[in-house]
């Protein structure tokens, strides 16, 4: 049994998505359960954790409304909001195991350390909820400053971090090419200061014991060529930081289309983890996502 703690649902035609341009066209449109069902059906999937795509709370009382298999919402709520432990309380639903925000497209980069967000992220963790961290390097101290600032709250890392593996396999290409002119620039491993840089503020996430990681969202982040840059490695050296038992596992679906289907991110994911022990396996498939996001809501109906 997996449990994908990260993916989608979303239907334009309802609402803006601002980040939704010419870039992403082939996603934007409807995605609704049907299709989680179809991409889903011949896969050991049977629990999801859906995850808000813009800052709107209609969105988020319409995911409430989504099937099985969705489990558990990552919704939204306004954190600098006066009256935001009132809003929390308001939404009031079982399947509500964390909020959301995209701090990444903040144009303030240290949006998530400013007090009255610090104050909002309190009153996520005393509604006992999980808070998700949708941040890139630019972000990543002041996700640091604020994980430091609510040591009672439950964090998850987005999508590793979102390492730069495309840049990091371009920059590798290019040292390759430059050092000898003959030999195809295939990157096998990341050692450029990008990749070393990631790893090193991966070690400082997982030193704080409340943040939690998903791999998820490495193939588009490796771009277009993606299968000749290191993904699985990317993959298996969070889970040799966090460790299992601080790893989930997310499609990051129907993002993960503009690379490849669902099918072949859980293989590529599946495999790059082949070697970790059955136990080890489990936790980073299921386990981890259903304590960390599903415990709550059970307890609740």
């Amino acid at each position: 049994m997996i449990i994908d703690a990260h993916h989608h649902l979303w239907d334009p035609a309802d609402r803006p998505y601002p980040w939704m341009d010419d870039s992403v066209a082939p996603i934007r449109r409807r995605f609704d359960v049907d299709d989680l069902r179809t991409v889903t059906r011949d896969t050991d999937v049977t629990r999801t954790i859906v995850v808000q795509a813009v800052h709107d709370p209609g969105e988020t009382a319409w995911l409430f409304e989504q099937p099985e298999p969705v489990a558990g919402v990552v919704g939204w709520v306004d954190l600098t909001a006066p009256d935001v432990t009132e809003r929390l309380g308001a939404i009031g639903h079982p399947r509500l195991v964390g909020i959301r925000h995209q701090a990444q497209d903040e144009p303030d980069p240290d949006w998530l350390a400013r007090p009255d967000v610090t104050r909002g992220i309190r009153a996520v963790a005393a509604a006992g909820l999980v808070f998700d961290l949708l941040v890139r390097e630019r972000e990543h101290a002041a996700a640091l400053a604020l994980v430091d600032a609510v040591p009672e709250a439950s964090f998850v890392l987005d999508h590793a971090g979102k390492p730069a593996i495309a840049a990091s396999a371009a920059s590798a290409a290019g040292a390759t090419s430059a050092a000898c002119p003959t030999t195809p620039a295939i990157a096998t491993t990341a050692t450029d200061g990008a990749a070393d840089a990631w790893r090193a503020r991966m070690r400082e996430f997982a030193a704080r014991p409340n943040v939690v990681c998903k791999v998820s969202g490495l193939l588009t982040e490796a771009g277009d060529h993606w299968r000749d840059r290191p993904v699985a490695r990317y993959a298996r050296e969070v889970v040799e930081t966090f460790g299992p038992d601080r790893t989930v596992f997310g499609s990051d679906w129907p993002v993960s289309t503009l690379a490849t289907d669902y099918a072949e991110v859980l293989a590529v994911t599946t495999s790059a983890l082949a070697d970790l022990s059955e136990h080890e396996r489990d936790a980073v498939f299921r386990g981890t996502a259903e304590r960390v996001y599903l415990a709550r809501s059970q307890r609740q109906t």
